[in-house]
């Protein structure tokens, strides 16, 4: 199934300069949507992992059903203050400004390889970041897998370190 043909590309959102590509006819389609997840729980299965991990809020989306699917548990990420129990903190930059990402302490056991989900891969700052919140815990990551690349903004050269898998590859940034 061509995955791209439920992207919509919106230009100057959320400003000026910037082509946002907008997920929501992919979710729209059960048939595309079944298909981004069919090939995403084959990287994650692939990766070998105890836990899936999923980033707010879109990585949600993608991570809860690929842990479902595998049998796994499933990790939220969530912005910062959205958690209730004791939690890890981690600050990033963003492309203009700074944020937080926050586990539970308890998320994730020590030695447990986690596979991290989310949409899009831009920069990398996001993943990078979750990435060193699952290795605080003293897992490992075993790979990462995102629906978009955008590559002109770098992202997977960030993520040097782990393994990277996307499904679609946009070149502008």
């Amino acid at each position: 199934m061509e995955l791209e043909r439920y992207i919509r590309a919106i230009p100057d959102f959320p400003r000026p300069g910037i082509l946002f590509r907008d997920i929501t006819p992919l979710l729209g389609e059960p048939g595309a949507f079944r298909a981004a997840l069919d090939r995403l729980t084959d990287y994650a299965r692939a990766a070998g992992p105890g836990a899936i991990v999923g980033i707010e809020s879109r990585g949600f989306l993608f991570g809860a059903p690929i842990a479902d699917r595998l049998g796994l548990p499933f990790v939220p990420i969530r912005k910062e203050g959205k958690l209730p129990a004791a939690r890890l903190t981690v600050e990033y930059a963003l492309e203009y400004g700074e944020s937080r990402l926050d586990i539970h302490q308890d998320a994730v056991a020590p030695g447990t390889a986690a596979f991290i989900v989310d949409d899009v891969l831009a920069t990398g700052g996001t993943a990078l970041a979750a990435a060193k919140l699952v290795e605080l815990l003293g897992a490992n990551v075993a790979g990462m897998g995102f629906l978009i690349e955008l590559e002109g903004l770098g992202g997977r050269l960030r993520l040097g370190a782990y393994r990277v898998e996307t499904l679609l590859r946009f070149t502008e940034g």
